[in-house]
């Protein structure tokens, strides 16, 4: 039998390939990934909303400080010098000769294939006198000769050959291993140890300890583990949390402390501008110890957001400091909305009285104070005071109007053209178009909710005790859309009136002709033939008839009781054609009746096929919750871009109640 023998590669062709594949691996992904934007691309898109955004912070800082690093120019270098690799290692590989050729001897004797003995024979003694080593030729080639000579000669050399390619019989199979042999060279060993022992017990420790450490600090999104805990003790701690308790446990959080966060700062000047700011804010109460919430770093933290809220001008010191907290201000209340959610999930699944869950005030405090912090404004200020060019000057203009009264955007919105025009009379018309474009950028959504039962035939109809599943439609247009709507009925209404009462006259009369062409059918149908009637028994004529008949004698009572027995013969066979022909109908009405449940049972099979694909498409849709269309939002003091449109739901909930009587709905959170 065959042995198996493994050999490393001398010749490092074999490593070339294993090179090449792995290098391919690492640079082409990289490359797609890790290539930086085009810094000239992400101005011109900047240029392209400056209509809308020019005035807010994040845009500015943006377009006046175009992130200058050097850390794309080092990826690009790096991932320039893998393609340069690799495409040398493919050069390499295309350039390498194949080794592992399959033997044939009418190659070595330089004959065709099929060739006849004695051509073989004059071949070979061609080629013998030419490379013998007595005559002065190549001692190996003539050996090559040799046995390519028995080969094709001898029975049992050609009988080799055919069966296992080699004149010489089985060989054993060679494996190659694609590292070459300089590695297990004796003489290399010891380098060979230190990198082995380099790599695999000094570095890959290193990376995995720091990484390990690292994110058992942090949660699955990336907030401090710490700060989670703070959270969930203040909020247990205090159920009804207002927006000062609100503001003061934010600012608590371990992501502001230098000690836990290397980002924060903490600089000597703090403690001269951190008391000056809070006597120009008040209100700050300074001597309630609740470590950490009135550790220097939280005090700072707070008095930075109560400034943004009132829109105070910080020194150019605390700027910077500012605006990191602002930037971490979105995901640390979307944490703590996450643990109320937490602790009311767990106040309900106990029966314990003991567990207090926090109050739906607290949640819906948290979701206006992340508004508050993206727009700069505090709790009961104008929502007017987000656009732009008005100011706590001109807001009076608008909200003090004698004629309108507008307290909201959607108010502002709601007016004609010229009205909001004139109402904006005191802004010139290049600011008023500024607000016009930051007003139809503004996103206008309307809700629809649908409760149905999915596993019933009537989805509508909703019994006691039944899972009832409620859907809750978003849909999401811009302001933009809704000016157009209004345009476009404006346009219907300066219409002439006269057209309008020639349309509606039109109308009438098609329903007047539609109606008039139904009854007209109504009355055909209901014509029916007249008919017999059946003659009376004399018992039941009047006396009359009766008396005449007496006086006529006894031949006329004769005439009539033929006349009598001829008319109940004919009675007679009426009724049974009648019997007849009602059998008939009887028969025709049972193989209708048949028809129709049949159809009727085909119609109830295909609406349980749509109603099973209807909710096999709801749930597919349900999966898809995450929304990659967005834009950002307009805000004039936030530093960074925010985006909105994206639902953070937890999707429809069903629970049938314990007690029998209707349903529970469970109502996910939603983030804007």
């Amino acid at each position: 039998m065959a042995g198996q023998q493994f050999q490393y590669d001398d010749s490092g062709n074999t490593f070339f390939y294993f090179l090449t594949s792995f290098v391919g691996l690492i640079v082409i992904p990289a490359t797609y990934y890790l290539w930086p934007r085009d810094q000239h691309a992400e101005q011109i898109r900047l240029k392209n909303i400056r209509n809308v955004y020019g005035r807010c912070l994040w845009y500015r800082l943006r377009l006046l400080k175009p992130q200058q690093n050097i850390i794309p120019t080092v990826k690009k270098i790096i991932l320039l010098a893998g393609w340069a690799l690799f495409l040398f290692l493919a050069y390499k590989v295309s350039k390498t000769d194949r080794e592992y050729q399959e033997y044939n001897p009418y190659e070595v004797l330089h004959l065709d294939p099929g060739a006849s003995v004695s051509e073989i024979k004059k071949q070979y003694r061609a080629l013998s006198l030419k490379y013998h080593p007595d005559k002065g030729g190549d001692e190996v080639m003539f050996m090559r000769i040799a046995k390519a000579y028995a080969a094709l000669t001898d029975e049992e050399s050609r009988k080799n050959w055919e069966e296992f390619g080699n004149p010489d019989g089985p060989q054993a199979t060679s494996f190659g291993i694609a590292l070459p042999a300089w590695i297990v060279d004796q003489k290399n060993s010891i380098l060979v140890l230190l990198v082995y022992g380099l790599a695999f017990m000094v570095i890959l420790p290193v990376v995995v300890g720091s990484w390990w450490y690292r994110s058992i600090r942090y949660s699955g999104d990336q907030i401090l583990i710490r700060t989670t805990q703070i959270y969930t003790y203040f909020v247990y701690k205090t159920r009804n949390m207002d927006m000062k308790r609100l503001i003061m446990v934010l600012a608590g959080a371990s992501e502001f402390d230098p000690q836990y966060n290397k980002d924060a700062t903490s600089r000597p000047a703090d403690n001269t501008q951190i008391p000056q700011l809070i006597r120009e804010i008040g209100g700050i109460n300074l001597k309630k110890n609740e470590p950490p919430l009135t550790c220097p770093y939280s005090l700072k933290a707070r008095v930075l957001l109560l400034t943004h809220l009132a829109r105070m001008k910080v020194p150019e010191a605390l700027e910077e400091d500012q605006q990191f907290i602002l930037k971490k201000s979105p995901a640390l209340l979307q944490e703590m909305i996450n643990v109320i959610c937490q602790l009311i999930i767990m106040a309900r699944s106990r029966e314990e009285r003991e567990f207090r869950a926090p109050s739906l005030g607290s949640l819906e405090n948290c979701m206006k104070l992340s508004q508050m912090t993206v727009q700069g404004l505090q709790q009961f200020k104008s929502p007017l005071l987000q656009l732009p060019h008005i100011e706590e000057d001109n807001l009076r203009r608008v909200s003090n109007h004698k004629k309108y009264k507008i307290k909201s955007i959607q108010d502002l919105v709601s007016l004609k053209g010229s009205d909001r025009r004139n109402l904006l009379h005191f802004l010139e018309d290049k600011k008023y178009d500024e607000v016009m474009a930051v007003l139809g950028s503004f996103p206008y959504v309307t809700m629809d909710i649908k409760p149905q039962v999915l596993d019933d035939e009537d989805s509508n109809n909703i019994t006691v005790g039944s899972l009832v599943t409620v859907l809750v439609t978003l849909t999401r247009q811009t302001m933009a859309e809704v000016f157009e709507k209004e345009q476009s009925i404006c346009a219907a209404e300066e219409q002439p009136a006269e057209d309008g009462q020639g349309d509606v006259n039109k109308i009438k009369s098609k329903g007047w002709q539609q109606k008039n062409k139904g009854t007209k059918k109504a009355s055909k149908s209901k014509k029916k033939k007249p008919l017999k009637k059946k003659p009376l028994p004399p018992s039941l004529q009047p006396p009359k008839q009766q008396k005449q008949k007496q006086a006529n004698g006894e031949v006329v009572v004769k005439e009539e009781e033929e006349e009598i027995s001829d008319k109940g013969s004919e009675s007679e066979e009426e009724e049974t054609n009648r019997d007849s022909q009602s059998e008939k109908d009887d028969g025709s009405d049972r193989d209708s009746d048949r028809e129709q449940d049949e159809k009727q049972n085909k119609d109830d099979e295909a609406e349980w096929q749509e109603l099973q694909q209807s909710i096999q498409r709801k749930e597919r849709a349900l999966l898809e919750t995450k929304s990659k269309i967005t834009h950002p939002v307009y805000s004039l003091f936030f530093p960074e871009k925010a985006k909105c449109g994206r639902q953070d739901c937890s999707g429809p909930v069903q629970r049938k109640n314990k007690n029998g009587g209707g349903y529970i709905l469970q109502i996910g959170r939603s983030r804007c």
